[in-house]
Order: structure tokens, then C-alpha cells, then sequence
């Protein structure tokens, strides 16, 4: 338990000096009391439910951040060619894709995927279905196909 708290007080004061950019006395005690009462509210929530739930940071998770990093480039490639190429290759579309291997709790990680990869936006999840806007029809049919679930599925081995 007292790891738990440790590597969530490491990563929250890291995120908070990267966010702020500014090493002032002032700032960093406004940061070191918004850190220990995230961490307080953390240990009441821990012991509530008596699970603490662990950081999900190791191969899979570096290995989905490259994934997906690499998915935004290509997709950024992607939009900036139609934004410059005649309006006729828009198809602005919104439609239902089915979450079919992804668990329930992992839905939001692939719903915020297709919304960071530009050219598309997750509108809804609601019961293992997301709605989601595309630039282009061919978007939402490369979704339907489940790539990306997949990928997701695969890299941290959840499949229902």
C-alpha cells in the first residue's frame, strides 16, 4: 500500500512541475498540498474498496504509447492530405462501431484512442457501442474492421 502511494506521489509531482514549468517556492508548496491531497483522497478510496490499483505503467503500456503515438503521425499525414486535396475526398460520417474484444473498463482507453487519432472523434460510448465521427467514410470502415480494437486488445491482453 505504501509503494502504491509512493509511485502515484512521484508521478503527480512530476506531472505537476512538467504542467507548471515554473520552480518557485510559492508554486511548488501549491503543488506539494494539491499532490498530498490527491493522495490522501487516493488512500480513502484504497480503503474503501480494499484494492489498490496499481500503476499500469511497464512494457505494455510504453508499447501502446509508441502504437499510438505512431498512429497520431500517420493519421495527422493523413488529414493534412485531405484538408489540401479538393473537397470532393471529404465524407464527413458518424456511425456505431460495436466494442467486440475489449473488456468493458478498457472501452474508454480505445474510445480515446480514435478520438487522439486525428481525423476522428469518439461522440458516445454507451454499452459496447461507440459513436464516432470521421472525416472520411473509409475512417469508420478501417474501425468496423477492428484494427485498433484488436491492437488494444493485444497489447494488454484483455479479450472478453
Amino acid at each position: 500500500m505504501f509503494m502504491h502511494l509512493i509511485k502515484w506521489a512521484v508521478l503527480l509531482t512530476g506531472f505537476w512541475v512538467l504542467l507548471s514549468g515554473y520552480i518557485q517556492p510559492l508554486l511548488l508548496s501549491f503543488g506539494a498540498v494539491s499532490v498530498a491531497l490527491v493522495l490522501i483522497v487516493l488512500k480513502r478510496m484504497d480503503a474503501v474498496d480494499n484494492e489498490p490499483t496499481p500503476l499500469g505503467f511497464g512494457y505494455q503500456a510504453t508499447k501502446y504509447l509508441f502504437w499510438l503515438i505512431g498512429q497520431i503521425i500517420l493519421s495527422s499525414i493523413h488529414v493534412t492530405k485531405l484538408i489540401w486535396s479538393p473537397k470532393d475526398k471529404l465524407s464527413p460520417t458518424l456511425a456505431k462501431i460495436p466494442v467486440k474484444n475489449v473488456l468493458s473498463n478498457t472501452s474508454v482507453l480505445y474510445a480515446n484512442s480514435i478520438t487522439l487519432t486525428p481525423g476522428t472523434l469518439s461522440v458516445d460510448l454507451e454499452d459496447d457501442v461507440i459513436t464516432v465521427h470521421a472525416l472520411q467514410k473509409e475512417s469508420i470502415e478501417e474501425l468496423k474492421q477492428g484494427g485498433m480494437e484488436n491492437k488494444i486488445a493485444h497489447i494488454w491482453g484483455l479479450n472478453k
